[in-house]
């Protein structure tokens, strides 16, 4: 086997134009099932760390220094640790979500491009 060959093959198959409509429109629903979730995580993780880290801060004193601002810190800590936690198991069910949505449409596309080949 030519892995060279191989990896030719795979990279022409990028740059090659696509007249098949139905395998675009198939991916455009993958991505359009997929995009929320994807987009929610990402958004709730990074704020999530932020206050984190904020938290950290404050409750190791390297901002503020007084004592209710590093109780302040301790809380801060805490939920954005436990935001970060339940960050995945959310993004799991927006994703089952999305594709429930759209698994119908998906199926039938990919059904109708299976049986032309």
């Amino acid at each position: 086997m030519n892995t060279d060959k191989i990896y030719a093959e795979s990279i022409a198959k990028e740059y090659a134009p696509k007249d098949n409509s139905k395998i675009v429109a198939l991916r455009k629903l993958d991505a359009k099932a997929k995009m929320p979730a994807t987009v929610f995580t990402y958004t709730f993780g990074i704020l999530s760390t932020l206050i984190a880290g904020l938290g950290m801060s404050l409750s190791m004193q390297v901002i503020g220094g007084t004592l209710p601002l590093t109780v302040l810190g301790l809380v801060l800590g805490i939920v954005g640790f436990t935001c970060t936690a339940v960050n995945y198991p959310i993004y799991k069910k927006m994703l089952e979500k999305g594709k429930q949505k759209y698994a119908f449409e998906i199926v039938e596309l990919a059904r109708e491009i299976s049986e032309e080949k």
